[in-house]
């Protein structure tokens, strides 16, 4: 499958050293420089990933994440001069899936680009199952009215479809398909980004705060997605 990735970033020089390295990859490339453009791209084109630069005039990396996010659950990496860790909380807390700060290692922007599309390719109905993640007979999890559908790649509440970041659903897939099980953050990141924990633990807490805003009649007063303080998060089984 070829894939389609969108590189937006004002900085012409940094556009062009980023279709050299994704062509180079195999991916086909579409650019932007940006947010106004991107957001039109994403809407007319068959895009898999975004590449989107947070400090951009006309309409900045996190404003078009935001617009991004009101219509489609594309992957989004952003990339920003900024290292901070709130930076790269307020770039999560946006709807993006990884953060990378330039100036950036080809090498590591590549093999985040892979990780984020082969996470992205698994929830587009390509098998994947970790010992902690084994699907049911039917692919279908469910505890009181909230159901998970792994085939269809699908969250219901009380028959209503919510409308989950392919993240977000993974985190829910691992807590659901393990009900009462308590993850830590670090064994949630492990499973979910297959790769190493350092420091993940606001990084999850951030992703499990969205699940609840979608899937909880009261975020605040969680009915399935439970912190246990201390140790991590469970879904609670619901007959």
């Amino acid at each position: 499958m070829e894939y389609t990735v969108l590189v937006c970033d004002d900085d012409a020089d940094i556009l062009a050293a980023l279709q050299i390295y994704l062509r180079q990859e195999g991916y086909k490339v579409l650019c932007a420089s940006n947010g106004v453009e991107a957001l039109q791209i994403v809407h007319n084109e068959d895009v898999h990933l975004v590449l989107l630069d947070i400090m951009m005039p006309v309409l900045d990396g996190i404003q078009a994440a935001v617009k991004i996010r009101e219509f489609s659950n594309v992957p989004i990496i952003f990339l920003s001069a900024k290292s901070e860790d709130t930076d790269r909380i307020l770039g999560l807390n946006m709807g993006g899936d990884d953060y990378v700060t330039k100036p950036f290692n080809p090498v590591e922007l590549l093999a985040r680009v892979r990780a984020v599309l082969r996470r992205y390719s698994r929830l587009g109905g390509l098998k994947d199952s970790t010992p902690d993640e084994q699907p049911n007979e039917v692919g279908v999890f469910q505890t009181g009215s909230l159901v998970l559908d792994d085939n269809l790649k699908l969250v219901t509440v009380d028959g209503e479809e919510k409308n989950l970041t392919a993240m977000e659903f993974r985190i829910l897939r691992l807590l659901i398909s393990n009900p009462e099980r308590v993850f830590s953050s670090a064994q949630i990141y492990e499973a979910v980004w297959d790769e190493p924990a350092f420091q993940v633990s606001k990084i999850v807490s951030v992703h499990v705060r969205h699940i609840r805003e979608k899937i909880e009649i009261n975020p605040k007063e969680p009915q399935y997605l439970k912190v246990i303080y201390g140790l991590g998060y469970k879904v609670v089984k619901i007959p």
